[in-house]
């Protein structure tokens, strides 16, 4: 029986792509590089959040259902706890997260996001590097939006293209 996606509120047919934010850069590292920045927790905390904030209690398992866990400390004390798992995983080309599911495929509670990362490399050795977060609804977007997307996401991606330098 075919659904009527105009009268049915409850099948988006693929809206939930529409609610989605995007950062694109050209990172001087390969892919691998990259990947491993991502993968590492010690190094993942050298530059995951903005600074002045802080990243602790990292743990990363990059396969399909393993954890992709941290916390984020604030200047003012702020703790922001962040408990996801990975969806799918491509080592050095691109890896799928989202705080929607635990470990055991359950629920996590209200969702906030898909998390994608995209490594493309370029043919003068460096990487495109493409990292997209998307939403279930406009409100939660215009949310993450307000709460500083592409200057956070931005500003991380700057610390990681620094780091990366001296790596």
């Amino acid at each position: 029986m075919a659904q009527d996606t105009e009268n049915n509120p409850c099948h988006t047919d693929g809206e939930a792509h529409e609610h989605a934010l995007t950062l694109r850069r050209v990172i001087d590292a390969t892919p691998e590089q990259i990947w491993k920045a991502w993968m590492t927790p010690e190094i993942l905390q050298q530059w995951f959040v903005p600074r002045p904030w802080t990243l602790s209690d990292v743990k990363i398992d990059p396969r399909p259902g393993g954890v992709f866990n941290f916390v984020m400390h604030g200047p003012d004390g702020e703790t922001m706890p962040n408990r996801g798992i990975f969806l799918h995983v491509e080592p050095g080309k691109r890896w799928i997260t989202t705080d929607a599911l635990t470990p055991d495929w359950k629920p996590a509670g209200q969702p906030f996001m898909v998390g994608t990362v995209e490594l493309t490399p370029t043919a003068d050795g460096r990487t495109e590097y493409v990292a997209t977060a998307r939403h279930w609804n406009a409100e939660t977007m215009k949310q993450h939006e307000a709460m500083g997307f592409h200057e956070g996401w931005g500003t991380c991606a700057d610390q990681l293209a620094e780091l990366l330098k001296t790596h």
